[in-house]
């Protein structure tokens, strides 16, 4: 590995420690601490200011982490108006932030995605499990951890299978 290398390599192992952790937590409690989440964050905006080329550009970062945070808060509050609860947790407003940050605004769709999906598939396995309704709460916060480790490794994964067939 090339020495300049190091430090994203680095950078991206404890980035993806901290996903696993912040996903078993939220499987076990349904939360997301902020002493992980927010520290994630700034974490992901220092290290693409400081380190060039980082995984992103400082400005995709910040957009990112406004973008990560604004769009699943938006999708809450829409939700609260309309069913007076809560549908998702500002923890994963705070999660998707980070990844924002980490990764750069262009990230979010791809993440968003394989959340859902993973979700989707993760969630029915989940209550199922659990022998609860499917009307019942799941923890989110494991399936955006786990699509923005997909993200971060595999860039592009949801293009693969027409990468695939066009070659």
């Amino acid at each position: 590995m090339p020495p300049d290398q190091i430090p994203q390599v680095l950078a991206g192992a404890i980035l993806i420690m901290a996903l696993i952790v912040l996903a078993i937590i939220d499987f076990r409690t349904f939360r997301l601490p902020d002493i992980i989440t927010l520290p994630l964050l700034m974490t992901g905006l220092i290290f693409n200011f400081l380190y060039q080329p980082g995984f992103t550009s400082i400005d995709s970062a910040l957009v990112g982490a406004a973008l990560g945070f604004g769009f699943l808060w938006v999708i809450n509050f829409l939700y609260r108006l309309l069913k007076k609860q809560d549908g998702i947790g500002l923890g994963d407003a705070k999660l998707l932030a980070a990844l924002g940050a980490w990764m750069g605004w262009q990230a979010l769709p791809e993440i968003l995605l394989l959340a859902a999906l993973l979700g989707l598939v993760g969630g029915w396995v989940w209550l199922r499990w659990q022998r609860l309704a499917t009307n019942q709460a799941f923890p989110f916060g494991p399936f955006i951890a786990f699509a923005g480790i997909i993200a971060l490794l595999w860039p592009n994964f949801l293009l693969l299978p027409s990468r695939l067939l066009l070659t």
